[in-house]
């Protein structure tokens, strides 16, 4: 779970609205999958793994339907993760908040420039 000043430092920067949320979306998903593992390095737990976490979580485990949706949600941030992890040549539960900032300002950053490159019809 993220704590009070990492959510203020996440709204702190200035990315636009959808590389923010995105960079939320994804600090949440690390902070999960790294309780899930218990750790802040190394792997992201396997899905046998996020599987046996959700059942011993009543909230979750007492929704099939949420459970199934939430367990597809922490196996796409995994994979993102482990992506952004890989260019920054670290594990993905070792990325640090800071390292997904720089990340979702790249994507933005690329994202502009390629909207501003291809102008609208005009």
């Amino acid at each position: 779970m993220l704590e009070p000043e990492e959510l203020a430092e996440l709204e702190a920067n200035l990315l636009p609205a959808l590389e923010r949320h995105h960079l939320r979306l994804l600090a949440h998903g690390l902070r999960t999958l790294q309780a899930i593992a218990g750790r802040r390095d190394g792997p992201c737990p396997d899905p046998a793994a996020i599987a046996i976490w959700c059942k011993g979580e009543p909230l979750i485990a007492d929704d099939p339907g949420f459970a199934a949706a939430f367990r597809a949600q922490m196996a796409s941030a995994a994979l993102q993760l482990e992506a952004i992890a890989a260019s920054h040549g670290k594990p993905p539960l070792g990325l640090t908040l800071a390292d997904l900032a720089h990340w979702a300002m790249r994507q933005a950053d690329e994202r502009l420039s390629s909207a501003t490159a291809d102008p609208p019809p005009g």
